[in-house]
């Protein structure tokens, strides 16, 4: 089956076809570093950082680019109030970024373009749409002219400017004097007192918010390329304002052959934002869960669907990933990783997750069958089946749980895990087992409090027990 992916252009699934034979150029807008990193950069990372690894995964070379904002309105006033230089504050919330995606384990992409590196090609552009009549002069620096390509309007939102002004965060209608039409955005803001500009043609300032990702994507990645995405609450208007762009600039259409954008985070049911009191940065969920339970819990829903950030749903993904992770772990220090190929119940589980990420990386399908070869594995495990058997399943987990969606720590790790938990289980052995026997002669006498008094007990060991026909199995959570 060929990949197919939702391009939010054209409002359909399109087969990915590379423009460059065998290659693919992405472009993700990355974060404006004011603050620390939030959940829903980590959603927006880790759902471009599945996309690099199946499109790699499926053969093609992938050149990924995601920008850093490192000027803006926010910056500057964090640096305004804490007396430091804007770049320092840019710095700081970038080496935070980097902390917690590789903690996440999302891979770094292969250039991280900064805005104040790229004045020189901003500004360049800037001066083409001015030459071109699509962009002008004005007494506070220089705007996009909408009205010089109506046409190209709407092209991601499918609306009109009327109709979504109000849901556009605030960041539509730019403050300025000199605009000739509310609907004008910026490209060039002249200097206030006081604020960190370059000089320019037109005198001293800084790009305006949407030509820097034009800018940036073009540097990198040619005047046509693959793909360019971000979060769906970038299409508008940071999105269609750089097809505006780029494509008048260029002179061509389509600049981009596929829009893609990935669905927001909520909290318990609620958009997140630091004025509902539901913001989390992503060393706060760091602190309730280990990173590769939050990656496994972004990815528990396909990435264009909004992910709600809850205590059922942590719980759901850390159990589930706890499952995983002793299953391969174990699997991996009986037998080691080997070949899965030949075998068939792994082939046509690897067909039908290969089905689901080639229909738009759908990763709650990959999960699935993810679970259903973990589920086989801990069965091989306990009934003593055959060494080639579990390594086999142990080489498929390590191929798609760990390739392919990063929810494997390495080798190194899961083996050191095993080994603790074998420790720790030998340690408190002879009392679980102790336990368990008078559990079950209060069952058998319908002693039911006690039952819950010895499960109870052996919960706040960290134990747990799972009952089934042949009797109560236990592990340590």
């Amino acid at each position: 089956m060929a990949l197919r992916v939702y391009d939010t252009r054209s409002r359909t699934k399109r087969e990915l076809v590379p423009l460059i034979e065998g290659k693919i150029g992405i472009y993700a807008c990355g974060i404006t570093p004011y603050s620390p990193s939030h959940i829903g950069h980590a959603r927006q990372a880790v759902a471009f950082d599945i996309i690099v690894r199946w499109i790699r995964k499926s053969g093609l070379e992938v050149n990924y680019i995601a920008n850093f904002t490192d000027i803006d309105d926010k910056i500057i006033a964090v640096s305004s109030e804490e007396g430091v230089d804007f770049l320092e504050v840019a710095n700081r919330n970038i080496e935070d970024y980097f902390e917690v995606m590789d903690a996440l384990n999302v891979i770094r992409a292969d250039a991280y373009p900064r805005v104040t590196e790229t004045i020189p090609e901003i500004i360049e552009m800037i001066g083409d749409l001015i030459d071109k009549g699509f962009a002008y002069v004005a007494n506070d620096g220089v705007y996009f002219e909408i009205d010089t390509a109506p046409e190209k309007y709407g092209q991601l939102t499918g609306q009109t400017l009327e109709m979504v002004r109000e849901g556009a965060g605030g960041r539509v209608d730019e403050t300025g004097s000199g605009k000739r039409d509310h609907r004008d955005f910026a490209l060039w803001k002249s200097a206030k007192s006081g604020e960190p500009s370059w000089d320019s043609p037109w005198g001293p300032g800084r790009p305006g918010w949407h030509i820097e990702c034009s800018a940036m994507s073009l540097k990198h990645l040619g005047e046509r390329f693959d793909i360019h995405g971000g979060g769906s609450d970038l299409m508008f208007p940071h999105h269609e304002a750089e097809i505006f762009q780029s494509e008048c600039c260029l002179g061509h259409e389509p600049v981009v052959q596929y829009w893609l954008h990935n669905g927001m985070i909520n909290v318990d049911g609620e958009k997140m934002s630091k004025s509902e009191g539901n913001f989390w940065t992503v060393k706060d969920a760091l602190q309730q869960v280990d990173p590769l339970v939050l990656r496994y819990t972004l990815i528990n829903a396909p990435y264009r669907q909004p992910v709600d950030f809850n205590p059922v749903m942590i719980e759901d993904s850390r159990l589930n990933h706890g499952r995983l992770l002793r299953a391969y772990s174990e699997g991996l220090s009986l037998a080691g990783s080997g070949d899965w190929s030949d075998n068939g119940h792994l082939s046509e589980a690897a067909e039908r997750l290969s089905s689901g990420m080639n229909d738009d990386f759908n990763t709650r399908v990959a999960l699935v069958e993810v679970q259903t070869v973990a589920k086989s594995l801990r069965q091989m495990i306990e009934s003593d089946s055959d060494k080639s058997d579990i390594s086999a399943a142990v080489g498929w987990l390590a191929e798609f749980a760990g390739n392919v969606l990063g929810i494997l720590p390495s080798d190194e790790k899961a083996l050191s895990i095993t080994a603790t938990e074998a420790a720790a289980r030998s340690e408190i052995s002879s009392v679980v087992e102790a336990l368990l026997e008078e559990r079950e002669s209060a069952r058998q006498s319908k002693n039911w409090s006690r039952a819950d008094e010895i499960r109870d007990e052996l919960i706040s060991m960290g134990v747990v027990v799972e009952d089934g026909a042949e009797g109560p199995t236990w592990r340590i959570e």
